[in-house]
């Protein structure tokens, strides 16, 4: 071979070469290509990634507190993995399918029915439950001896032609209007929504402003209870499978929550948390309540308080009103064994630092607790850089004392760990600090502490701040 040739076969081989390593990297997080990620990589990972929807059954905020019938059941199947759950939002479902395909969710878990066409390009889970599609109409409402009333309820699916019917883009609801266009031989006008969900659409119709929709039966009679003027006995399909999607090539995935959920749906448990979302009527004040994120978009009365005083000391108020949950469920008057008080739980010495007069005050308190939280926030700003990676110190601090927070640092500086760095590193000393081995090492200046009170109180924090951040800007 020629010199010339070498040359040419050297740079080929390095443009391929290239190539190659850019789409391995391009693949390696999951977002691009073929890529392949299954329960391995899921549990090497560490989470699982799901897109759920957000609505007022299968997930919601209620006085602080995330709550659905998905989200239970997704809390179930991620404790029974020992991963942890990493749950982003999203109605809609083109776009689930598409972050499903390419990797950046591992499940969708909504209520998905099971079709042909679905199943070509992904796989689904045994189903969760089973229901059927109904009709969602206005009923005649009758004052004064008088009908008012746009028309004459329809119960012959025959009835439905030359209507328009509004439903979600891309639904499955969509695709079955169609279907019984078909067998009824006549047109249903079936027009796409993009930017409403299910329950929005119901809400149209029981305000007047569409005339009809589809739903799911089982969501059609909780939302019944909400609107008394709708109508959702009227079916268009027979009994469907509905379950989550994952990806095809995700054998092991689908195989994990098959087992887990034949197994869950024979127990007491799942049948309690069906019923609870689906079956009690005496859950619906909780929809109808202010502090329903869907209705009124409060977590609590203090809302305003949080977000002018966060806004003050340049915090986010939804990490704020997470760290108040936390400490108080945002009840003022608690007391807690130790003698912390209020919203924030001071102890009387800190609300003295800080100048908070008044410990039984909402504004007083959270504003004792706000500059405490900055305090802590300098203090460990030279050693912990990140802001990010900060908030975790400082809210074990918060919890437990800085004293304590740093002797973990130095601990994991003594063990080869970075003391900058709180999972995996800073919060495993802080965690076992309450053994003999690290609470006696010479590094240490605060002596025993009881590590797993904090390493949860930040975990619980900021998982419950990520929920925050799904449902209220």
């Amino acid at each position: 071979m020629s010199r010339y040739f070498q040359i040419i076969f050297v740079f080929l081989l390095l443009a391929i070469s290239g190539c190659t390593t850019e789409k391995m990297s391009e693949d390696k997080d999951g977002t691009g290509g073929n890529v392949k990620i299954d329960l391995d990589q899921i549990k090497a990972r560490g989470k699982l990634k799901v897109v759920t929807a957000y609505n007022s059954v299968d997930y919601f905020i209620y006085k602080g507190r995330p709550m659905g019938y998905q989200f239970e059941l997704l809390q179930e199947l991620s404790n029974y993995l020992g991963l942890k759950l990493d749950i982003s939002v999203s109605n809609d479902v083109k776009q689930n399918f598409e972050d499903l395909k390419s990797g950046k969710v591992d499940l969708i878990a909504m209520n998905l029915t099971v079709t042909r066409d679905r199943e070509k390009e992904f796989a689904f889970s045994e189903p969760h439950c089973y229901t059927r599609q109904v009709l969602i109409q206005r009923k005649n409402d009758r004052k004064g001896g008088k009908v008012h009333g746009f028309n004459k309820l329809i119960r012959n699916q025959l009835d439905l032609a030359g209507k328009s019917i509004y439903v979600q883009e891309n639904s499955s609801y969509a695709d079955r209007l169609r279907a019984l266009s078909n067998e009824i031989g006549d047109s249903i006008n079936v027009i796409e929504i993009p930017d409403y969900e299910v329950e929005q659409l119901i809400g149209l119709v029981a305000a007047g402003e569409i005339d009809y929709t589809v739903c799911d039966e089982n969501l059609a009679r909780v939302n019944k209870n909400y609107y008394n003027n709708i109508d959702v006995e009227t079916p268009i399909s027979f009994p469907q499978k509905i379950a989550w999607a994952m990806r095809k090539d995700a054998i092991s995935l689908q195989d994990v929550v098959n087992r887990w959920m034949k197994s869950f749906k024979k127990t007491a448990k799942y049948r309690r948390i069906y019923q609870k979302y689906f079956l009690n009527k005496r859950s619906t004040h909780i929809v109808n309540e202010g502090f329903h994120s869907l209705k009124g978009g409060q977590f609590s009365v203090y809302d305003d308080i949080i977000k002018r005083e966060s806004k003050k000391y340049d915090l986010d108020w939804r990490l704020v009103a997470s760290i108040i949950y936390q400490e108080s469920r945002f009840s003022p008057n608690i007391e807690s064994w130790a003698g912390a008080v209020g919203l924030m739980q001071l102890m009387p010495e800190t609300a003295k630092t800080f100048g908070v007069k008044k410990l039984d005050s909402p504004v007083d308190n959270i504003q004792g607790g706000l500059k405490f939280l900055k305090w802590l926030d300098e203090h460990l700003k030279k050693d912990v850089p990140d802001p990010e990676e900060r908030i975790k110190f400082v809210l074990a601090s918060y919890n437990v004392g800085l004293g304590h927070v740093q002797d973990a640092m130095r601990l994991a500086e003594k063990y080869g760990k970075d003391p900058a760095k709180w999972d995996g590193n800073v919060d495993f000393f802080l965690l076992n600090k309450s053994k003999p081995k690290y609470y006696n090492d010479p590094v240490v200046k605060f002596g025993y502490c009881r590590g797993e009170e904090p390493y949860y109180y930040v975990n619980d924090i900021l998982e419950r701040y990520e929920h925050y951040k799904n449902v209220v800007n």
